[in-house]
């Protein structure tokens, strides 16, 4: 229906037309009697109008109002035994659980004044009694200056001890003169079970300790690394994780630190239910050596092998080409064979290494994450594929950072 008004308040003569979507006139106002009747209308409502009150004015309380009260407020009962145990977890980790800000200092082109740019925000964690605090590396890659903020609103700057970019851990040093708060209990998450209850503790969006909650959606996940590798044995929870979180802790119903909430999978970019921890089983083995040697060194078997090189010459089959032995090494003194190109420009197969205690070897990064789980001076079992032979090879794994990873 479309309309056309003329409107003249001060003639009782004005013509308000309703018009059909033929243009056909569906109502006329031109007469006095239906103008009467509209006047009348007009009048009950600026009437009703009067009655309600103004915005800031004043407005007389109805009778009987001195007798109105808030409502009585309902006492609940006890609170329930996850309810009592999930306020308990989070009162006795959360003041260990640290803010970590980040900043850059950029040199202005034109009157070369430095300036101190923040860069991010992230969570962290206390690990020890002298003061490290364990994050994640992409929480503060790139800084040039970290504070630490604690739950009693203390700040202090840090300094990096040391990481490791294939496990997306880093470790910080800061003095607390007086009460530092106490270190998270390291649980194990090697018996996590999938169902189990687990609890996030970080800074979303700069919210400082906020708790969520959810259960372990699965294990033994592998997630990419910013380096291109590969995380191994990672933790799937539901518990919301979102910017801001990450070197946070997480925690299972006991009060344990089962992981550090690492990344979320999302095509949004926000929290869609999937997040990603990195098992406390690494953190504390990856933790220790960083501490102990300033970078995360692991255990190596002193050969070279390249994925490329591997995928050219097996094919479709798994496991690592041995393409060099270095001398004195573990692999040397096990007699493990390397690769060796012929005359003709061919290569002649050495051997190939398929398994690590039973374990198969598929390409570099289960090769390496395998040999991760092991710690200097332990004696591990090699199956190789030799020629047409399958051999087992016992072998003592050392520190020396003899293996390449390409």
């Amino acid at each position: 229906m479309q309309t056309d008004a003329r409107r003249c308040w001060s003639h009782c003569q004005c013509t308000t037309l309703l018009r059909g979507p033929r243009g056909d006139t569906l109502f006329s106002m031109r007469r006095p009697s239906h103008f009467v009747l509209l006047a009348a209308i007009f009048g009950a409502a600026v009437a009703g109008a009067q009655q309600r009150p103004v915005a800031g004015g004043t407005q007389r309380p109805p009778a009987g109002g001195s007798n109105v009260q808030p409502r009585a407020v309902v006492e609940r009962g006890p609170l329930s035994a996850d309810e009592r145990n999930t306020i308990g977890v989070f009162e006795s980790v959360s003041p260990s659980v640290v803010y970590i800000t980040t900043a850059q200092y950029v040199r202005d082109f034109f009157n070369r004044n430095v300036t101190r740019v923040p860069q991010g925000t992230g969570s962290g964690f206390i690990w020890d009694e002298k003061g490290r605090v364990v994050t994640n590396l992409h929480v503060v890659r790139g800084a040039q200056e970290a504070q630490v903020r604690l739950g009693d609103q203390r700040s202090f700057n840090a300094r990096l001890v040391g990481y490791s970019e294939d496990h997306d851990l880093a470790v910080l040093q800061i003095d607390v003169p007086t009460n530092l708060p106490p270190p998270i209990p390291v649980g194990s998450s090697a018996d996590l079970r999938v169902g189990q209850t687990v609890l996030a503790i970080g800074n979303p969006f700069g919210l400082d300790h906020t708790l969520t909650t959810g259960i372990v959606s699965a294990l033994n996940r592998e997630v990419e690394n910013e380096s291109g590798g590969a995380i191994d044995d990672v933790i799937q929870t539901d518990a919301a994780i979102n910017p801001g979180n990450s070197g946070g802790p997480l925690i299972d119903s006991a009060g344990r630190l089962v992981g550090i909430n690492t990344m979320i999978y999302s095509p949004s970019g926000a929290y869609a239910g999937i997040g990603f921890a990195v098992p406390v089983d690494t953190i504390n083995r990856v933790v220790s050596r960083i501490i102990a040697y300033g970078e995360y060194v692991r255990p190596t078997l002193g050969i070279e092998a390249r994925d490329d090189v591997s995928r050219q010459l097996l094919g479709d089959e798994k496991g690592v080409v041995v393409l060099r032995v270095v001398a004195g090494s573990p692999a040397a003194r096990a007699g493990l064979r390397a690769a060796e190109q012929t005359g003709a420009g061919r290569v002649r197969l050495g051997d190939v290494i398929v398994a690590i205690d039973g374990r198969p070897v598929e390409n570099m990064a289960s090769f390496v994450n395998l040999l991760d789980a092991h710690e200097f001076g332990d004696r591990v079992t090699l199956t190789l594929q030799r020629g047409d032979e399958r051999v087992d090879v016992p072998i003592t794994l050392s520190a020396a950072g003899e293996t390449r990873v390409r």
